[in-house]
């Protein structure tokens, strides 16, 4: 077998995101093994390389067939390894496929550029860092699986298992499993519903319209099943936060305003439909409110007198909103 547009002689992979950088290099093994099912694979670390190294292992055998060389993060190597990689590029070797990956930074910057310019396939692995990163994550999880999930139910995923990329995507890979059709908040609920920022969505979503009732019973179920107010403060005070911001932000498509407010296109939607119900007198009476129930479930200040409990602070704020809202 020879490189080809299929099979890659050279690869490089850019970007600080494990799990993407990880799932990019199955990517390559798997194309190659499409066509050499018996391929090798070797992987190089900068911490435990050794002068040399890498030519051995990117010699023929004697027994011919193809060899794949992963090389871990080149922005961490020492100059035997970054000489090496140069070297190789040179004059790469027949029957290999070497793949670089190089997370930040300018170290191994003369192997960057060898690979550019010897014609390398660039696959980046972005960060995924802020909440539309997240959604837009989701969102290409489930249409890299040709299944479709409502705007809502990506935010309710986000907030319930956002924390950690590999987390999200085993979320996505299980409700792309399990659940049959168009993926809604319901589905979300039903599998993740424990989590502490899925519980503090719908209680915040809740107070938001008004929904007293509602958003008291959310809260307190919340509370018997012995969930920490301090997340829950935090979803309601980014749920004003977006309001404020929608609010004051002018005419314009929903895209356009996500872009310029760093929100998803759905989050404006929502947040449209929210504002509807507030004034700036009473958004930013409530938003004062979740800032100081945000002192207060974390154990108040200590010039002030000692909130009762993190739970009455945050029955107390949740009571507040609902009743500004419909003041």
């Amino acid at each position: 077998m020879t490189a080809d547009a299929h099979v890659p002689a050279l690869v490089l992979v850019t970007g600080p995101e494990e799990l993407r950088a990880e799932r990019a290099v199955d990517s390559v093994l798997a194309t190659v093994r499409a066509q050499e099912a018996d391929a090798e694979v070797v992987r190089i670390h900068p911490g435990s390389y050794q002068p040399g190294e890498l030519m051995v292992q990117a010699s023929p055998s004697l027994f011919g067939g193809w060899s794949v060389i992963v090389v871990h993060d080149l922005d961490e190597a020492d100059d035997a390894l970054v000489l090496d990689l140069a070297g190789y590029l040179d004059q790469p070797a027949d029957g290999v496929t070497l793949v670089v990956l190089h997370k930040s930074g300018n170290r191994g910057k003369r192997v960057l550029d060898a690979l550019k310019k010897g014609g390398a396939r660039v696959i980046e692995a972005r960060a995924v860092k802020t909440e539309r990163d997240k959604h837009d994550f989701v969102t290409e999880e489930f249409r890299t699986a040709r299944r479709k999930i409502a705007p809502d139910a990506v935010g309710a995923l986000v907030l319930a298992v956002g924390k950690d990329l590999r987390e999200l995507a085993s979320a996505c890979e299980q409700l792309i499993r399990d659940v049959d059709g168009l993926v809604e908040t319901e589905d979300v609920t039903t599998y993740y519903g424990e989590k502490v920022e899925t519980t503090g969505f719908r209680v915040a979503e809740a107070a938001l319209t008004g929904d007293e009732a509602a958003a008291m019973a959310l809260l307190r179920h919340a509370m018997l099943g012995g969930l920490d107010p301090v997340p829950i403060v935090a979803v309601l005070a980014l749920q004003l936060r977006q309001v404020g911001k929608v609010a004051t932000a002018g005419r314009g498509s929903s895209a356009q305003l996500a872009r310029d407010l760093g929100m998803a296109p759905w989050q404006v939607d929502a947040a449209r439909r929210t504002s509807q119900g507030w004034d700036g007198e009473r958004l930013g009476a409530a938003i004062q409110a979740v800032a100081r129930a945000d002192v207060d479930v974390k154990g108040g200040l200590r010039t002030e007198a000692a909130v009762r409990s993190p739970e009455h602070a945050v029955e107390r704020v949740v009571l507040t909103v609902c009743r500004l809202r419909n003041r």
